[in-house]
């Protein structure tokens, strides 16, 4: 009996927060299926071709998700591809053409790769904020992939994510070169935690310069659905061998990512972590009036709009990422169990620890430049 030819995957955007526990996921958890991860990136890390192991190789190719030309080498000889390179930005730091040109263009050049390359399985990383939260406050509770909710964007980054999907769900079953068809199904993380996360690193920075001291401008009511790195790699995973396996069960599906994570405010979940290196959360209640911070956010935006021509001005606070903070967005489903055997492969203790752990080298760092 002829043996089983091991595969290639490539994932775009490899070298990124998610991706490079991708990577890492596919490479440990091979099971002997997968042959060659091929790493397609901006800007390549070279450290990643550590993850190689005796059996699965690990490839980086340097290349821009708008070039098309670039993107159908790197899919070329690809069996399943994971779309995970994207623009994430809801502060102003990119333009909204340039949002729109790696969400969306990016997208478009993949699916025309594997269609001229014969490729039938895309698993394309989405967002929670192809949903919401909504910048209207409508909160989200507890809620599901069916669950009725008035989506309303206006901001580049969600527009450019829900169009994204959209169009990789549509090429579900779309012809592929040599007369086979496209598999397709998307994973919505809701915010994603971890090793490697820079806005975490960015909390941590600011806290260390207010005396290791996070001051609540929240209310601690406002939950939001977090999910460990780890897992949402787990899930693609997952995902990848199942619709291979079955893809009328899952391709033209959507699925939000999620775990056993607990629902808290973007404060009290991130002082699970920061209170492991001394850092104290002030205030049972908002210290700020919501106005208040609605005048800044604003003033914040005018700021942005004057500067532009001169320089990138790109606070963390603005009437959008304001309406998100405030906005309770919490998922609960189980369609990726029901779908295709999902189960966190990291409790909540496990991906509390690992990301402490972390977070602690930040001030053996800081200790070395004393």
């Amino acid at each position: 009996m002829e043996a089983r030819r091991k595969q290639v995957y490539l994932v775009t955007g490899g070298c990124g927060f998610l991706g490079w526990h991708l990577v890492k996921m596919l490479v440990e958890r091979s099971d002997g299926e997968i042959a060659e991860v091929r790493v397609f990136d901006l800007y390549l890390d070279e450290n990643m071709k550590h993850l190689c192991t005796e059996d699965v190789k690990v490839t980086l190719r340097q290349g821009n998700i708008t070039n098309l030309t670039e993107v159908m080498a790197a899919v070329e000889g690809v069996d399943v591809v994971i779309h995970s390179a994207s623009i994430v930005d809801v502060w102003g730091k990119f333009s909204p053409d340039k949002i729109k040109e790696v969400n969306i263009k990016g997208t478009e050049n993949v699916i025309q790769a594997c269609v001229e390359h014969g490729v039938q399985y895309l698993i394309y990383t989405s967002s929670m904020e192809v949903v919401g939260p909504n910048v209207k406050g409508d909160h989200f509770y507890r809620g599901n992939e069916e669950t009725d909710y008035n989506i309303y964007h206006d901001k580049p980054y969600p527009l450019s994510k829900a169009a994204a999907e959209a169009l990789v769900l549509a090429s579900n079953g779309k012809q592929v070169k040599g007369g086979k068809q496209l598999n397709t199904c998307v994973l919505r993380p809701t915010g994603i935690y971890g090793e490697k996360h820079e806005l975490m690193r960015s909390y941590y920075e600011e806290g260390r310069k207010m005396g290791r001291r996070i001051f609540r401008v929240i209310p601690a009511s406002i939950e939001h659905g977090r999910v460990y790195v780890g897992n949402v790699a787990w899930m693609h995973l997952l995902a990848a061998r199942k619709i291979q396996q079955s893809p009328s069960a899952i391709g033209g599906q959507a699925y939000f990512c999620y775990d056993n994570s607990p629902y808290l405010s973007y404060y009290d979940f991130n002082m699970e972590f920061l209170a492991a290196c001394g850092f104290q959360l002030i205030g049972s209640r908002p210290l700020i009036p919501y106005f208040i911070l609605f005048f800044v956010a604003f003033l914040n935006e005018l700021l942005q709009w004057l500067l532009r021509p001169f320089f990138c001005y790109a606070p963390l606070l603005n009437k959008y990422t304001l309406a998100v903070a405030s906005t309770t967005f919490t998922v609960q489903t189980d369609k990726a169990e029901q779908h295709f055997g999902y189960k966190p492969l990291y409790s909540w203790e496990e991906s509390k620890a690992r990301t402490i752990n972390w977070i602690k080298t930040f001030d053996e760092e800081h200790s070395k430049e004393q």
